[in-house]
């Protein structure tokens, strides 16, 4: 008789082996087996998969967790200097307060007969976020940057009839392997170059590439590099005389020191909340806007939610509800224009919440704060033998390009060393733009203290040294 026990699951009845032979009798098979036949024996696994040995507890299962996320390095023991699209801003406690609430927290596809307010604060978020872009028109948030970016370029091509998008080469390679897959092969993407003097748009390459055929020209302003463009509305010009859209994404906690993109000409914004608010959340926390003028060329567009407010049957009060429902992939499915499915509509409550709490000053002296840190750092760093911040002859915002060339030493090297002293170095540029060479993106945020930025300062002079 053989020793080996059979293992019975505790949370899934039927594991254990009298059910199991029961269930094969009642569909008439002598053994599981029987049922793979149809998967070609090259292709079935005969052995024992390498896993780990079942828990058997509750309380096993939570220490063998607790085990796993131990090994992690987070911000609250170490300090940060990363960015590149998730980035570390401090998230008033009121915050996760409200959107702990279980009337958002739960709140997964309520409609109004089951909603307690879900639709009247992704309104208000709404409200606030188009006054802070200076836009009519504010989706529900999607899933992230990239897609708010994906369908800002999808429903350029709708609006023009038109299959070319130009993108600039100043963006996240995430995020354009993600508009990538989102847009080919039903459009061709054409790359701009940037100027290697100034950081920013090369303006006659665009020229150059921009076409009848172009549905418009997507760029970030802030770049990737943390530059700032400050030609927007040229560019913005340029993209119209050719009947193209002109279509920027923006950081939105910027907006308290930069003007917004409806001012210099853009036709449809996004970019993504997780600045407002919202924790990192190992790489998490993510959630794209989009936003345009109020006009109905735009608005069929959206794949995703619209939340408006109108009279109800009751005097004095207000409703608030789906708008254009119809043009929604809920209402048409399968021939929806574009399929919307599980959304971030907790982070936009959220969003709101910081908002609402910082309001237009608040939003504006958070902006000059993060100018003045980060400039601080970039002087600071500047001074170190060795080492140059690429200014690129413009100015900046919360992220910059240290350059490790004359270092001697490989970005990968300097950062294994601050992570040695608690420190978690800029995002490694390298492989994704090798003409910087040893370069890394680094991000100063409200969160830093003088103190946090001369202790990298004193770890790189540290390990020039070494």
């Amino acid at each position: 008789m053989s020793s080996k026990r059979n293992f019975v699951h505790p949370y899934i009845p039927n594991s254990v082996p009298e059910i199991k032979a029961k269930m094969l009798e009642e569909i008439g098979v002598n053994d599981i087996e029987t049922l793979y036949e149809d998967i070609p024996e090259q292709l079935r696994f005969k052995g024992e998969m390498n896993l780990p040995k079942p828990l058997r507890s509750e309380y096993e299962l939570k220490r063998h967790v607790e085990q796993i996320l131990s090994r992690n390095k987070t911000c609250q023991e170490n300090i940060s200097f990363l960015g590149g699209g998730c980035w570390q801003h401090y998230v008033p406690a009121i915050c996760d307060e409200i959107n702990q609430r279980s009337e958002f927290l739960t709140a997964y596809a309520g409609e109004p007969y089951e909603d307690h307010g879900r639709f009247h604060s992704l309104f208000e978020y709404e409200s606030m976020m188009g006054e802070l872009l200076d836009m009519d028109v504010v989706n529900v948030p999607t899933y992230d940057w990239g897609q708010a970016a994906s369908t800002s370029i999808r429903m350029a091509e709708r609006i023009t009839k038109r299959s070319e998008i130009l993108i600039s080469k100043l963006i996240s390679p995430d995020r354009l392997a993600i508009i990538k897959n989102y847009c080919q092969p039903v459009m061709e993407i054409k790359l701009i170059d940037y100027n290697p003097k100034t950081g920013l748009v090369d303006l006659n390459d665009l020229e150059v590439k921009l076409s009848p055929k172009s549905a418009g020209f997507y760029f970030e302003n802030p770049s990737y590099f943390g530059t700032i463009e400050d030609h927007g509305e040229k560019i913005s010009d340029i993209v119209h005389e050719q009947g193209a859209l002109s279509l920027v994404g923006v950081d939105p906690i910027s907006l308290g020191v930069l003007i917004p993109p409806s001012n210099y000409g853009a036709d449809i914004v996004c970019g993504d909340i997780q600045p407002l608010g919202i924790h990192m959340q190992y790489g998490g926390g993510l959630a794209g806007f989009i936003a345009t003028r109020d006009e109905k060329k735009f608005v069929m567009e959206y794949p995703s939610r619209l939340f408006g407010i109108t009279h109800t049957s009751v005097e004095g009060e207000w409703g608030f509800g789906d708008v254009t429902y119809e043009r929604t992939s809920f209402d048409k499915r399968e021939q929806g224009k574009e399929f919307v499915g599980t959304m971030a509509a907790l982070w936009g409550i959220t969003a709101g919440v910081f908002l609402a709490l910082m309001g237009p000053q608040g939003i504006q002296e958070l902006g000059k704060l993060i100018v003045q840190k980060s400039q601080y750092a970039m002087k600071q760093i500047s001074e170190i033998r060795g080492i140059d911040v690429l200014l690129f002859q413009s100015s900046h915002f919360k992220e910059f390009i240290v350059d490790f060339n004359g270092f001697g030493k490989t970005v990968n090297e300097v950062n294994q060393f601050l992570l040695e002293k608690g420190i978690f170095g800029g995002k490694d540029l390298s492989k994704e733009f090798p003409e910087l060479g040893e370069s890394a993106l680094y991000c100063v945020t409200e969160v830093h203290t003088k103190e946090d930025i001369d202790r990298l300062v004193q770890a790189l002079t540290e390990f020039n040294h070494k």
